[in-house]
């Protein structure tokens, strides 16, 4: 690659430009029938989806937000009740429970994996909560907590064993945040297999966004579940609360995904599966650049994930100069997320304050989102290794 060469955080031109054909033959099809909304390209890529997952249905809605908030009213999650998620992933994850008409409360992330801890989930529903009549209640609001919503954050799965066996003996739904982790495995010693994300929990949510591991060329969504009754409900949810048309049974949502998405959406899920073997290849060789590296703090995969490297991320003590020296050499980079939800003005209201969860509010200071993405060259990577241990290097003098 030339000196001069910028090294893009994403690449969304080369995969679109390398399906070009394909893509193009499914806008062709969908303005020469009409079938702009519904019918068999929708159809079609639910069933694929479905079984990509390992799940038996797939309901496809507009975007990701959707298909937490479907997902959540769908299992059975009603207003008023608390459903506890945590406080490090993107803002949609919160606002679909606040529009299911639920109140979010957060426990803390694992310091190495980054998603939700089971011990901290333990410890809120201990200190904070009772059983009564069956149901957990949390003792100072006296709201039902009726859910828990674990973040597959940057395409690895949480530790779900644990998860389940809590949310059992609670009787709480489970609805996964799968939105960043299309593909990733977790190894479920409970029932000695590896599982998909979208098979595990009551309900499951995926975005497509464009930048994620399966992106549409707009906005996008999906729910998976096994239950045909949920599969009812987000049906009606998504389309105006019908049954068939003009009979509404209750008050729903616009959240349908369109025809066009859901084509050019099934012609990219044929490649995601080598798509992602190119992530996972990436991820191997930035742990090679970086092995002999100490003061990058590299992304922990435990002995259960299979993740599928939505990003890469990595810890570093001056993250702000870092990102600075690497933008001046021509390297794209991200920060997800910057700001913990908890602490975010949108949720002043909650009383949350600083030092309430301190492995995420470390964590905030201290990640960057190096480039990633299936077409991501060795080369590149051998740039942006060079450009960290040199800013690295230089701090630590």
């Amino acid at each position: 690659m030339s000196a001069n060469e910028k090294i893009p955080f994403l690449d969304l031109v080369t995969p679109h430009k390398q399906l070009q054909q394909e893509l193009t033959a499914v806008f062709q099809q969908v303005i020469t029938t009409g079938g702009f909304v519904g019918g068999p390209l929708v159809e079609n890529f639910e069933k694929d989806f479905a079984t990509f997952c390992d799940a038996k249905f797939c309901v496809g809605v507009n975007s990701g937000t959707d298909a937490v908030r479907f997902a959540l009213t769908a299992a059975g999650v009603e207003p008023g009740d608390i459903v506890v998620t945590v406080p490090h992933t993107f803002i949609a994850t919160t606002e679909a429970i606040s529009q299911a008409g639920a109140h979010p409360h957060f426990v803390d992330i694992d310091d190495r994996t980054y998603t939700m801890s089971p011990k901290r989930l333990q410890e809120y529903l201990d200190r904070e909560c009772e059983i009564v009549g069956g149901k957990t209640i949390h003792k100072k609001t006296k709201k039902h907590v009726s859910a828990i919503v674990p973040v597959h954050i940057y395409g690895q799965c949480a530790d779900m064993d644990p998860l389940m066996e809590i949310a059992d003996k609670y009787k709480l739904i489970i609805v996964e945040d799968a939105c960043q982790a299309h593909g990733a495995e977790y190894f479920s010693k409970k029932q000695n297999k590896w599982l998909k994300a979208g098979s595990i929990g009551a309900a499951n949510a995926f975005s497509f966004y464009p930048g994620k591991n399966l992106g549409a060329c707009g906005e996008g969504g999906a729910i998976t579940t096994n239950d045909p009754e949920m599969v009812r409900k987000m049906k009606m949810l998504r389309e105006h609360g019908q049954v068939k048309k003009y009979y509404h049974d209750i008050e729903g949502y616009n959240g349908r995904l369109d025809s066009l998405q859901a084509g050019l959406l099934h012609v990219k899920l044929r490649h995601l599966a080598e798509w992602n073997k190119q992530r996972q290849a990436a991820a191997a060789e930035y742990q090679k650049l970086f092995a002999s590296n100490t003061a990058v703090k590299l992304p922990f995969v435990p002995e259960w994930s299979r993740p599928v490297w939505h990003l890469f991320v990595v810890r570093v003590a001056d993250r702000d100069g870092l990102q600075k020296h690497l933008a001046e050499a021509k390297i794209d980079t991200g920060i997800h997320y910057p700001i913990p939800l908890h602490l975010q003005n949108a949720y002043k209201s909650l009383g949350y304050k600083n030092g309430d969860f301190p492995v995420t509010e470390k964590l905030a200071l201290e990640i960057l989102s190096l480039p990633m993405y299936p077409q991501l060259q060795k080369a590149q990577q051998a740039s942006v290794a060079q450009g960290v241990e040199a800013f690295v290097t230089v701090a630590s003098v």
